[in-house]
């Protein structure tokens, strides 16, 4: 067979094989599955999948630490609680990840409204909860506008800081910081130190990715030491949290609990449900899940999801080498540095290396709010990070289809 007859063959072949393969199926489904990033996917899949073991093996310890005043949680209580959110925030994330840039733009950008206006509600209506008002609702209707206004306040400040690339007279850094002393007013009355300190970090890495001056850039961080250093002296919320980091004043009890149950399992754990420290510890379930992993599962176990939030944050800023659209560019990695800032956070308070800050560790924390939140902000990235597969093809493939 001559070499144009093979090529004859192989193209009356390939769309046959196309259909096969599903590159052929327009539908929204076989759309998403050919343009999404199926390995990041996967990877916060398993984050997922982790999170419902860990909360399994905290769950116990959260339901004795819980039950009394007539109330009894069977042990298994929060675990059965975090599978029914995983089941409904799943397909919400999957749902998300469907839409349109642009329309994904906009619906981020009505979350930015509607959740700041929720957080401004939460001093009149919020409930409070261990001594904090942060919340909204009654029984399990209650969520933390906080928790969903992270993801949307990244993607509205993406496209404020992405106008500056079309007309550089416009004022959007003031407008921006603006918009962050708002929110950071309204979180610091919950009070919520820690929050205030992520929409913080999230408005400067934002900065510093939009190409900002070096002078602006030493500006902001001059500025954001001025702001911690004033929070520590005219804020008790941060003076009693740095305090107690710093010169271990008041009351150690939850970061030292914290640090010995996860380095009492050693390097490879005492099992599921071998633990004993958990039970001594504040909030197994949420802010110190990291520490009951590493008591059941070990510092390996710790240390292999320490890199799984890496390869997360790897993976987008990778796929993100060729995006040539500035919005896109500050969108997915904003978020994607919202997501691999928090999971530090949590890591290095349990680790006792930050003040405790009542941080979700993402994905794997207990938490309706928290887990329906990320699903929100997973599904925007997913969104935001989608390819056509025809637009990269390579040179040989190109010129083989004839085109």
């Amino acid at each position: 067979m001559t070499a144009e007859a093979t090529i004859r063959t192989e193209r009356k072949r390939r769309p046959r094989m196309a259909a096969r393969l599903g590159r052929s199926d327009r539908s929204a489904i076989g759309t998403l599955f050919w343009e999404m990033d199926r390995v990041l996917l996967m990877m916060v899949m398993v984050l997922i999948s982790i999170g419902l073991i860990a909360v399994a093996a905290a769950s116990p310890a959260a339901a004795h630490r819980y039950s009394g005043g007539g109330t009894v949680f069977a042990p298994l209580h929060y675990f059965w609680r975090q599978l029914a959110w995983v089941i409904i925030s799943f397909p919400v994330m999957i749902g998300v990840s469907m839409l349109p840039k642009v329309a994904a733009r906009r619906f981020a950008m009505i979350g930015a409204g509607v959740f700041t206006l929720a957080l401004a509600l939460v001093p009149l209506i919020g409930i409070e909860v261990n001594g904090a008002m942060r919340w909204i609702g009654v029984g399990i209707a209650q969520f933390q506008p906080s928790e969903f206004l992270k993801p949307f306040f990244v993607v509205t400040l993406a496209w404020l800081l992405s106008l500056k690339a079309q007309d550089e007279t416009l004022p959007v850094v003031p407008i921006s910081a603006a918009a962050l002393l708002l929110i950071a007013g309204l979180l610091m009355k919950q009070p919520d130190f820690g929050q205030t300190v992520m929409f913080g970090a999230i408005w400067m890495a934002l900065l510093l990715l939009s190409g900002v001056s070096a002078r602006l850039i030493g500006g902001v961080v001059g500025g954001g030491f001025a702001a911690i250093v004033g929070a520590y002296l005219f804020y008790p919320v941060a003076t009693q949290r740095i305090n107690n980091f710093l010169f271990s004043e008041g009351d150690t009890y939850q970061v030292d609990s914290a640090y010995a149950t996860l380095t009492g399992g050693g390097l490879f754990g005492t099992g599921p449900g071998g633990g004993v420290a958990k039970y001594r510890l504040p909030e197994a379930h949420t802010d110190y899940i990291f520490s009951v992993i590493g008591e059941e599962f070990g510092l390996v176990a710790c240390a292999v999801i320490a890199l799984l939030y890496l390869a997360i944050v790897v993976r987008v800023f990778v796929r993100l080498l060729d995006e040539e659209d500035s919005f896109t560019l500050l969108a997915a990695a904003g978020l994607v540095t919202q997501f691999g800032v928090q999971a530090l956070i949590n890591m290095a308070v349990n680790l006792h290396l930050a003040p405790s800050k009542g941080m979700t560790l993402p994905f794997i924390s207990y938490g309706g709010s928290s887990m329906l939140a990320l699903a929100i902000g997973m599904g925007l990235l997913l969104a935001f990070t989608r390819r056509n597969p025809y637009l990269t093809r390579s040179p040989y493939v190109v010129k083989w289809s004839g085109k």
